[in-house]
């Protein structure tokens, strides 16, 4: 007993001093976590420049974009095939993929060795020998009487412009066929198989093993957006955002970079880490000086870098007694299969033995040891450099998303990974302490690329049938510059109809005359009150206005709520409620007692018989006080005052909002003579000849007219742009039939037109997987605001993800990129109308002028026109090109509606004064 106890004590001592003896001499392979944290930066700097346009010529790692755009769903479904050229055998697959709400799958497959003459041959050859190799496939499974669709897997780096073409940039893997480099390999795939006249198949997309790897795993699991490949040769792709690809245009949603991560180093940014054996097993390969990051990984040269240590210490006399047999000496011999073999330490040191003897070695027992040590020292480098390199993919991943921590799940194929006994543990531990902040599920890909190929052919499918879908959804959105002109050209006629005596009853646009007969002449002055009645909130104003050199407005205002059950409550409560305000707004300021001027913006259609009377039409934006309609507010106002008896109060002008608009850059500018608003509501005002308005007498100066567009179409006339959506909108309004205009361009109705087209997509299966959440079939939950912010240029599809989720809905990437193009459609069509509408009116005007070119300002205000951040940009194009002899100058209105109503009140008094004089 003691003697076996002796025995493994000598055996235990030796292998600690031959291992002591190994690691001193192959000290340059061993990497701390300095240097792989060093080579982690140097990575990620080279990701950088393989991304941007003017540093890729120059980038080793070239980031390649592989226009695969979105993983799997699960909800792919169909018959497809695949090919799998990239190593010693060629495959054929037939993938069938189930929708059956279990995300399953079927995979059968063919293999076919790559004869050397086909890999060193010349194109011609290799794509034949492919086309032959997938019509015996299909004989074999019956399969030539279908149309099936395609996917080729193409295992070497290809430069795409899109998913069904790829140009070869160079050969790897011992591949040297001629006449193919610089050519489209779907092309010349194509042709071979155009060949056979009794097959025929679509060739729908070209992926990159390592493309195929994450496709496969991110059907199984949709956190994958990772592919690794450590096989015969190694690579990795990810999920890139499109913002930070230079190389391919648009800014929107991800797409896959295959990084070609094997040429790392090949500038020189590695020197330092390669040994002697690096670079004799370099100068010996086929390509010298390329691929060097994937020499120091893949398995086509780990074993022979081992053969090259162990050739070098027999010559020193430490293995072998000094004897090299021809094994040791000739170049391959040693393979990756032997180097796995050797370090299963389970089995002790026999599996070397036998291995070593097989070779013609005689190794001692000290031989085992150090050759077993050698394995180990080399395959633990390849681990280490590949996980620092996907270290750094991994941390560019949570920076892109902006988290602090991230799961995240990495697909993974390649037989060193797959065979090697140690392989993957190693990764594994290295990649988490290289990235604490991030929690990774390796992933192994059972099916392969084959599969992938299959699966990203499958998600294009899907895709375009999706993209079918949606395109047909928000067509009618889409207004030609030919409807655009229709649409100016009948509102040019309502316009007409509403200032004619004989049609006036019976137009849409009522044309309603203001009473308001001059703009500011800078003469102005005093103080004034305003009160600005318009939606929600109510404010009321202490405007003081000075004139001469140093003219000036000041303006003091409290904004009060307006609580819903006022809004729809009886017109007694809602002007009680008005009158409370003024009479705290006067006690804030110390001026209860003093009888100003006031001017009312009340911005609801009004019929006025003169400036201070004026006659509700109808209530609009949510307002539905009982008892106003037909009635005269400033007459309801003046009785509430009245009640109220504490204070009194000279009512000069009822105003509204966009007269204000118009009378508050009209201050600033002579030459603005149209107010606009394109904000909650939607309305426009203008200076209209007298002589043109027969509804009021007199035929001298002019007259702001008072348009109320938003009832535009109500008599049907604009019905054939309306949209399924806008009906549903208009139906569960609180006034169906009533402002069809105003509902297809204001903020309030955009977010619910959005809503409308979001349930629909949701139901055909296009969006959120087909799940409609609570949320979004509640009335109004899509607030404008919410498209405001999702268009924002500079915000992120995260941000667009982060606003869904408030809105319960949980959407992937994809998703984010819809719903931003359904709000793009929906606001764009609202500018666009607002903008023909507006060109009808400058139009008007520069033929009241009788000029052939018009100079004009357009005051605007509301909140869409002043945030969103393309509507005023569409509908200041639009109108250029509707009314393109106007030069129209647009000036935003600072405080419209409140400023003007006192500027209106004080031109009234200026011109009764003028009057009485």
């Amino acid at each position: 007993m003691f003697a076996v106890h002796l025995l493994a004590f000598h055996f235990t001592k030796l292998k600690e001093d031959q291992i002591k003896k190994v690691d001193r001499y192959l000290y340059p392979l061993r990497l701390s976590d300095d240097v792989l944290l060093d080579v982690m930066a140097r990575f990620r700097a080279e990701m950088v420049k393989g991304l941007g346009r003017d540093t890729n010529s120059t980038a080793t790692v070239k980031m390649l974009p592989s226009f695969v755009r979105s993983l799997p769903d699960g909800s792919e479904k169909g018959d497809f095939l695949a090919v799998d050229l990239g190593g010693s055998l060629f495959r054929a697959h037939q993938v069938k993929v189930f929708d059956d709400g279990k995300q399953s799958s079927q995979l059968e497959s063919k293999f076919y060795p790559t004869p050397k003459e086909v890999t060193q041959g010349n194109g011609a050859e290799l794509f034949d020998f492919i086309a032959d190799c997938l019509l015996d496939f299909m004989e074999t499974k019956n399969l030539k009487h279908k149309k099936l669709p395609l996917g080729f897997t193409f295992s070497f780096p290809c430069k795409q412009t899109k998913l069904e073409e790829g140009v070869l940039l160079a050969w790897t893997k011992h591949f040297k066929v001629r006449g193919v480099q610089d050519t489209d390999v779907v092309t010349s795939l194509r042709k071979a198989l155009q060949k056979h006249k009794d097959i025929d198949v679509d060739v729908l997309a070209l992926v990159n093993d390592t493309v195929g790897t994450m496709m496969t795993c991110g059907y199984d699991d949709e956190r994958c957006e990772v592919g690794v490949i450590i096989g015969t040769g190694t690579n990795a792709c990810y999920m890139e955002e499109m913002r930070h690809i230079d190389l391919v245009e648009g800014d929107e949603g991800r797409m896959c970079i295959n990084t070609e991560w094997g040429a790392f180093g090949d500038d020189g940014a590695l020197d330092d880490l390669r040994t002697e054996f690096d670079r004799e097993l370099d100068l010996g390969s086929l390509n010298p000086g390329k691929q060097l990051f994937e020499k120091m990984i893949g398995s086509l040269y780990l074993g022979e870098l081992v053969r090259l240590i162990l050739l070098k210490m027999t010559k020193e006399g430490l293995l072998f007694n000094g004897k090299a047999s021809t094994a040791l000496l000739t170049k391959g011999k040693i393979e990756m299969k032997h180097v796995s073999a050797m370090e299963k330490y389970k089995e002790g040191l026999s599996n070397t033995k036998e291995i070593l003897t097989e070779l013609n070695l005689f190794p001692s027992e000290e031989d085992c040891v150090a050759v077993q040590h050698v394995c180990t020292i080399v395959s633990f480098r390849s681990a280490n450099l590949c996980a620092a390199a996907l270290a750094a993919i991994l941390t560019r991943l949570r920076e892109n998303k902006k988290l602090l921590r991230m799961r995240t799940t990495v697909g993974i194929d390649g037989g060193l990974y797959k065979t090697h006994p140690q392989y993957a543990k190693r990764l594994h531990k290295v990649v988490r302490r290289l990235v604490p902040t991030c929690d990774v599920r390796f992933l192994l890909s059972l099916s392969g690329s084959g599969k992938g190929a299959a699966m990203v052919t499958a998600v294009a499918r899907r895709l375009a049938a999706q993209r079918s879908h949606i395109d047909a959804a928000l067509a009618p959105f889409l207004l030609s510059l030919g409807t655009l002109t229709e649409v100016r050209n009948k509102m040019r006629t309502e316009l007409e109809y509403g200032l004619k005596r004989e049609t006036q009853a019976n137009a849409t646009v009522k044309m309603l005359p203001t009473y308001v007969r001059g703009t500011p002449d800078g003469t102005e002055k005093g103080k004034f009150l305003a009160l600005d009645l318009g939606g929600t909130n109510f404010r009321v104003l202490l405007v003081k206005i000075k004139s001469g050199r140093r003219r000036s407005v000041q303006m003091y205002n409290k904004i009060f709520a307006i609580p819903l059950e006022i809004m729809q409550g009886t017109g007694e409560e809602l002007f009680d409620h008005i009158v409370q305000c003024i009479a705290d707004f006067l006690e804030y300021m110390g001026i209860k007692g003093a009888r100003l001027p006031l001017g009312f913006t009340f911005s609801f259609p009004c019929r006025q018989a003169s400036i201070d009377k004026g006659t509700l039409v109808g209530w609009t934006k949510g307002f539905k006080a009982t008892d106003c309609e037909g009635e005269d507010v400033v007459d309801m106002l003046r009785e509430a005052i009245r009640r109220r008896n504490e204070f009194d109060l000279d009512i000069v002008a009822v105003v509204n909002d966009t007269v204000g608009t118009m009378m508050t850059c009209g201050y600033e500018d002579p030459n603005c003579e149209i107010g606009l608003i394109a904000g909650t509501g939607s309305n426009v005002c203008y200076m209209e000849d007298m002589k043109n308005i027969e509804i009021v007498e007199g035929n001298e100066g002019k007259m702001c007219i008072n348009t109320e567009w938003g009832a535009f179409g109500d008599n049907g006339c604009i019905d054939n742009i309306r949209t399924k959506y806008d009906k549903e909108v208009d139906e569960g309004s609180l006034n169906p039939g009533k402002q069809r205009y105003e509902k297809m361009t204001s903020g309030m109705y955009l977010g619910e037109i959005v809503r409308q087209i979001l349930i629909d997509l949701t139901k055909q299966g296009l969006l959120f997987r087909g799940h409609i959440s609570e949320s979004l079939m509640k009335r109004g939950i899509f607030e404008t605001k919410f498209l405001s912010q999702i268009e924002s240029d500079r915000l992120a599809l995260l941000q667009v993800r982060r606003i869904l989720q408030q809105l319960g809905l949980d959407s992937t990437c994809e998703d984010s990129i819809i719903v931003k193009e359904v709000c793009g459609v929906v606001s764009q069509r609202a500018a666009q109308l607002c903008g023909a509408g507006l060109a009808a009116i400058v139009e008007k005007k520069r033929e009241n002028r009788g000029v052939e070119r018009l100079q004009i300002t357009v005051g605007v205000d509301g909140t869409l026109y002043k945030l969103h951040p393309h509507f005023s940009r569409v509908l200041q194009e639009t109108v250029k090109e509707l009314a393109p002899q106007c030069d129209v100058t647009f000036m935003l209105s600072e405080d419209g509606s409140g400023k003007g109503a006192a500027l209106i009140t004080a031109v009234a008094k200026r011109l009764h004064n003028v009057g009485q004089k």
